[in-house]
């Protein structure tokens, strides 16, 4: 299996990137705080930019609109954090 690695110092992949961003992560602190990815050396903070894009995000969505209140209750809460696999 081909894996593309965005963040060498903790292992994820740029598919485990758009899976956090499906799930409703916008931003790289958003990613970081569910992965740890760009934490580290800080290298893969621009590659996970690049992966998020600018395009439609729920939560800004929500803040620009004044339910800024839903969006902090949603960020309470951790996001699912898929097991990084042994094997490469």
């Amino acid at each position: 299996m081909n894996r593309v690695y965005v963040c060498s110092c903790f292992g994820i992949t740029e598919k485990q990137v758009k899976e956090h961003a499906d799930a409703g992560a916008c931003t790289p602190r958003q990613i970081a705080s569910v992965s740890k990815a760009g934490t580290d050396c800080g290298s893969c903070v621009r590659r996970i930019q690049g992966l998020l894009g600018r395009g439609a995000c729920p939560r800004r969505e929500l803040l620009e609109q004044g339910n800024g209140a839903t969006v902090l209750a949603a960020d309470t809460e951790p996001a699912p954090r898929p097991e990084l696999s042994e094997a490469a």
